[in-house]
């Protein structure tokens, strides 16, 4: 079982994440909550004893989830001068939350129950990113397959319109553009042509419905408005014309959609952002294993990528990564990212630990 004290680093973990990604309300609360949550409310005692490890599981994150619930929700007026810097002195905000855990115990309690899922359209710029250096590779006709879909909006990639640095890609009329603050050089300016998109995730949420969209709110971080407004643009995206996505293992799935065959000149790549570090070890592993198969029948004519966008906790910094075979086993790190889409930095990378594929980390 992991200690209290182990349990409250986590939030300390997170407080750093966020200070570095610009969320000083989140930084501001996960520094309180470390250094001074008490056992006075069940969710506080629940996340003391935490039996799992804080980050891995994603611990803050699904209880600042509720907590950012409440606060959308017009809620709790306490919380909300917290939210707005009202309450500011570091042991007034520790003594605040506990007050408002207490309030609102029911309300929070379910929120630890799964981990976060942070829809986050803009991680779709970052992944382009890795695609547009697939089509380099490998030719234009891309095939996705992503896991961890969540409510689907990364699906939409193919219906977006990108402006990465510069170079444009996606439909010049499409409902939601994504620009990323740009640093380093463009991506490469290839043609790219989506011939097909599908997802999957072990719990799905349907986009269109409104409980689920005011759910994927609450998971938005509270300083990025505009991460509200393109979340809305996506969902009305999903409401015109769904999405293809599945209820599955990612295991399960990958097996069965790697062994479907392949049209020839098109480069089928597996997809996913912040996704393994929530797999469990039995489903990576045999994720893993069906990749590794599909890169060793992979043949000039019929490519295969994977392509991600994960964090790695060792630098706090989120990599895309590609690896495409033939001829490109390796993992080359192609931008590093802002965790939700903010900006994509391309500039050389000088150590993202090449050899560690498949990093751990907390969004």
């Amino acid at each position: 079982m992991a200690s209290e004290e182990n349990n409250r680093g986590g939030f300390l973990i997170q407080e750093h994440y966020c200070g570095i990604m610009g969320a000083p309300i989140y930084a501001r609360i996960c520094g309180a909550l470390a250094r001074g949550l008490t056992r006075d409310s069940r969710v506080g005692t629940a996340i003391l004893d935490w039996p799992g490890e804080p980050t891995r599981d994603a611990l803050p994150l699904r209880f600042m989830g509720g907590l950012h619930a409440l606060v959308l929700a017009g809620a709790d007026d306490e919380l909300a001068d917290l939210y707005a810097g009202r309450i500011a002195e570091p042991t007034e905000v520790e003594a605040a939350l506990n007050r408002v855990l207490v309030r609102n115990d029911a309300a929070l309690l379910p929120w630890l129950d799964g981990p976060p899922q942070t829809n986050e359209a803009g991680r779709s710029a970052a992944l382009m990113t890795g695609l547009l250096e697939i089509a380099r590779r490998h030719g234009p006709n891309i095939e996705i397959l992503e896991i961890g879909s969540s409510a689907g909006l990364n699906l939409l990639i193919d219906r977006y319109r990108f402006d990465l640095g510069g170079v444009m890609v996606g439909p010049a009329d499409a409902p939601v553009t994504i620009k990323p603050e740009w640093r380093g050089p463009p991506p490469p300016d290839v043609p790219i042509h989506i011939v097909g998109v599908r997802g999957c995730d072990v719990a799905p949420m349907d986009a269109t419905d409104p409980t689920v969209g005011a759910r994927l709110a609450a998971y938005v971080w509270p300083e990025a408005i505009e991460r509200v407004a393109r979340l809305n643009g996506a969902i009305a995206m999903v409401r015109e014309k769904p999405v293809r996505l599945e209820r599955a293992d990612a295991a399960d799935w990958v097996e069965a959609r790697l062994a479907e065959s392949q049209p020839d000149g098109v480069t089928r790549v597996l997809m996913h952002s912040v996704v393994w570090q929530y797999l469990p070890a039995s489903v990576a592993a045999r994720a893993k294993a069906a990749i590794e198969q599909a890169g060793a029948w992979a043949t000039p004519d019929r490519p295969f990528a994977w392509v991600m966008q994960e964090p790695d906790r060792a630098v706090a910094q989120q990599f895309v990564r590609v690896r495409s075979w033939p001829g490109h086993g390796e993992w080359q790190a192609v931008a590093t990212v802002h965790a939700h889409g903010a900006w994509v930095d391309t500039n050389p990378i000088a150590d993202v630990r090449a050899g560690h594929e498949l990093p751990e980390g907390s969004v």
